[in-house]
């Protein structure tokens, strides 16, 4: 609904999953929203992502589906082999968008944020690249919000979707610890092979790798590296690094393992986790995404969490008569499937590091079928 000012009006920071879906969605109901966002306009971190069943779900209900399925890969098994090379089991996924589509996707990160950045754009969201908030004071039904660029802006709603390190966090005056899992997770691009259509987790000792399709003819690999202190390595080591890392996995494994190559070609980053454990929202501010709950990469739905809160803030909002009343609402409809998620995630990662993979299977399948549930 539109104030007496005219057009409600959004500040958003942070332009990489949900910041993009929530300004689509908000501006699809008539509020005029800005983007601010740090990174420079073609700077993506990261090869790709799964987008599982809530992630597409939400997308569908933005018509955005369809398009990510056709830039990405669709699949719908989850298959998990031993250490010695043997089937552990398959986990079929919940078909969320109807039985003649994938259950989940891969898609390559650039390819995911440009089409989310190209509709909220499509619907007149303004992206601003190489900003981000420095300071925030609430101002009545309003909030002040002054930018890196020294400029002001006066508007009836701030989003935080600025990542686990959220300055908006901080400046809302958030406490939301960030924890270190003991993990180190690598990636590499790399050619898809024939067999992969679907997601396979190879169990290792110590480590586990797995396999992720991102098109037809790409995929990535990964490699969960357990019980290693958090550093960073020279980025000319990470490709001679990380197949070493692989070389003592057998068959499939193997078979990649040749296919990483390059400095450009590997990415290496700490798994870190966080959950806010109250609000989200203080005056007309509000965080979402990574910003309010961030959990470990165990059930690839971060980015299912991030595009839901995207399509819900704006849903709740057009439903309540004050902005302050549909934040709160935002977050009492979602702080308990998002901690409940947060949690799972932490808790694999402490079977992974106890070599208890066999532990991990039956609770992926379960917190799957629970994502599956409205959100």
């Amino acid at each position: 609904m539109k104030s007496s000012r005219g057009a409600r009006t959004a500040m958003i920071v942070g332009a990489g999953i949900a910041g993009p879906v929530a300004a689509t969605a908000l501006a699809r109901k008539g509020w005029q929203v800005e983007i601010a966002e740090l990174a420079p306009s073609a700077s993506t971190s990261g090869w790709g992502l799964s987008l599982t069943g809530p992630a597409l779900r939400a997308l569908d209900a933005l018509g955005l589906a369809d398009t990510c399925l056709a830039e990405g890969y669709g699949m719908s098994v989850i298959t998990h082999v031993e250490v010695d090379g043997e089937l552990a089991g398959e986990v079929p996924l919940p078909r969320l968008i109807g039985a003649r589509r994938p259950a989940m996707a891969g898609i390559a990160r650039p390819l995911l944020h440009r089409v989310l950045r190209a509709e909220a754009e499509r619907c007149g969201v303004v992206v601003r690249h190489g900003l981000t908030v420095t300071a925030v004071e609430q101002d009545g039904e309003l909030v002040r919000v002054r930018l890196s660029d020294g400029t002001v802006r006066q508007v009836e709603l701030l989003v935080g979707a600025d990542g686990i390190r959220s300055t908006v966090r901080r400046l809302l005056g958030f406490e939301s610890p960030v924890g270190y899992q003991g993990q180190m997770v690598w990636r590499a691009l790399v050619p898809r092979p024939s067999w992969l259509t679907g997601i396979h987790h190879f169990a290792g000792k110590p480590d586990s790798a797995g396999l992720v399709p991102v098109s037809d003819s790409q995929a990535y690999v990964f490699l969960t590296e357990n019980g290693v202190e958090r550093n960073v390595l020279p980025e000319h080591e990470l490709a001679a690094r990380l197949q070493k890392l692989l070389a003592p996995f057998s068959g499939r494994v193997r078979e990649i393992r040749p296919a990483v190559s390059g400095p450009d070609a590997v990415v290496r980053r700490p798994v870190l986790t966080g959950c806010l454990k109250g609000p989200w929202h203080r005056g007309n501010g509000v965080v979402i995404g990574d910003a309010a709950h961030a959990p470990a990469p165990q059930m690839a739905s971060g980015a299912a969490l991030a595009v839901e809160d995207g399509l819900l803030l704006a849903e709740e909002l057009e439903r309540h008569e004050s902005t302050a009343a549909g934040l709160g609402a935002f977050v009492s409809r979602r702080a308990e499937r998002c901690r409940t998620l947060v949690d799972t995630s932490v808790a694999l990662v402490g079977l992974e590091r106890a070599g208890r993979l066999h532990d991990a299977y039956p609770l992926i399948e379960a917190c799957h079928r629970l994502m599956a549930e409205p959100a």
